[in-house]
């Protein structure tokens, strides 16, 4: 027998599903959050009911965009230079360099990385959109901004080879990041420093 509330064990059990989130840190948030301001909890219970209403995928870039967008304003924007594209595995990739504001040209995001073992196969990511993207734009340069780990790289291999008959610059990140860090865990400087020591590949 509980001797919780069956609101709160289901709050708990909600929580539980939230990546790194275990029995005893999901306790602390459920407490956390009943003892809140019920305006705070309300506010939170909203924002997350309307999440995926209110968001959508960008269809030229594939990042994330409010509903009432057509594409993305990094993308859009007349300062962004739409013949530089960077390669990005997920939306939040995004984030973390724009934080360098270092650059200026536009990005592709993939959906994910090559990984067979977790079902991921080169077919499942947006490859052949970024082929299409690539004329359709006149882009001069790609560059591969996937994350410093064997999936990382074995995914920027595979576009290198997609694009090897093509004339377009590529080049990846400096490797000033360390080997096995997520790009949206990279603190802003040694980003910077990747992204402007980027090398050329092809």
């Amino acid at each position: 027998m509980s001797v919780l509330p069956k609101a709160l064990e289901q709050l708990i059990d909600s929580l539980m599903y939230l990546p790194g989130v275990g029995q005893r840190t999901a306790e602390r948030y459920a407490q956390y959050l009943l003892r809140s301001d019920p305006r705070r909890t309300h506010e939170l219970a909203e924002r997350l009911s309307t999440l995926h209403q209110s968001i959508k995928i960008c269809p030229k870039t594939f990042a994330y965009i409010d509903k009432d967008e057509d594409v993305s304003r990094l993308y859009s924007s007349p300062k962004r230079d739409r013949q530089v594209v960077a390669v990005v595995a997920e939306p939040y990739d995004i984030v973390a360099l724009e934080k360098t504001n270092l650059y200026k040209g536009t990005y592709h995001v993939l959906g994910g990385l090559i990984s067979p073992i977790d079902g991921i196969l080169p077919e499942n990511i947006r490859a052949q959109e970024l082929i299409s993207r690539i004329k359709d734009d006149d882009v001069q340069e790609v560059i591969l901004a996937t994350n410093a780990s064997v999936e990382g790289e074995t995914t920027a291999l595979y576009i290198q080879s997609l694009l090897g008959n093509t004339s377009v610059k590529i080049t990846k990140l400096a490797r000033g990041l360390p080997i096995g860090v997520d790009l949206e865990y990279a603190d802003q400087i040694t980003l910077g420093r990747a992204l402007e020591g980027r090398q050329q590949m092809l």
